[in-house]
């Protein structure tokens, strides 16, 4: 019987990584750990599950009581059970994500959560947060690169009305690689997923471009059926140049 019960001493967690895209950039949201272990230390938002408490439930709680963010769909993503990430004792975490519109959000942390503040991607992968969750955000962070090759995204992450420029460095900041201008607007508009309205930008320094809007029917059609996406990335001017002396002979 004592063999048995050491099976049920272990305790389970959420870890949610919620990202968000703004001025051109692919943010994470992580809250300040306002108490031990890793008081101090930049974290997701995470916490303990409820001995009665299902995950899903459990993961949007832990979202709402932290960050105030509610209302997110979130998707399961991987569970993390090193014997020895967390220092209290042995606790397996599982991972959920999600993509939102930063605008549509107010972010107030609360109970254990000092602060609560978007971030960087990139910046946040260098710096040292609390527990594993650099390997979490790294494994959350790859799922997003792959679902980008496969689903659409955007709807969850740009404003109702875009350009392409700003579709495309979303894109970018998910592949961390420039993409050609020429090939992603082909690609993109061949799959008859944005809906041209007919508007320019206002207000802008430059010179505006057309605005479009994601054809509602069509990007769920895509999100349940799957696609691919596969783009060629931007050459530089000393590629191109080296790739024209080889055919130049």
């Amino acid at each position: 019987m004592n063999e048995v019960s050491n099976f049920f001493k272990s305790a389970f967690s959420i870890d949610n990584v919620i990202f968000g895209f703004d001025e051109g950039d692919l943010k994470v949201l992580l809250i300040k750990r306002g108490t031990e272990p890793y008081k101090g230390l930049w974290a997701l938002p995470g916490d303990l599950i409820y001995p009665n408490e299902g995950l899903e439930t459990a993961a949007n709680r832990v979202l709402l009581e932290l960050t105030g963010l509610q209302k997110v769909y979130l998707e399961q993503v991987h569970a993390f059970g090193a014997v020895d990430r967390h220092p209290l004792g042995r606790v397996i975490t599982i991972a959920y994500f999600s993509l939102v519109k930063i605008s549509d959000f107010v972010v107030t942390p609360s109970s254990f959560a000092q602060k609560a503040k978007w971030h960087s991607v990139a910046k946040a992968q260098e710096q040292t947060l609390a527990f594993d969750h650099n390997d979490i955000l790294d494994t959350c962070f790859d799922a997003l690169k792959s679902k980008v090759r496969v689903r659409p995204v955007g709807f969850e992450l740009l404003p109702p009305k875009f350009t392409l420029t700003e579709l495309q460095h979303l894109y970018e900041a998910i592949l961390r690689t420039p993409l050609d201008k020429r090939n992603f607007r082909k690609k993109i508009l061949s799959m008859h997923l944005l809906i041209d309205l007919d508007e320019m930008q206002e207000g802008v320094p430059h010179r505006p471009a057309k605005l479009y809007q994601f054809d509602k029917k069509r990007y769920h059609k895509f999100e349940a059926e799957g696609f691919s996406f596969e783009l060629k990335e931007s050459k530089s001017k000393d590629q191109k140049r080296r790739i024209e002396e080889i055919i130049e002979g």
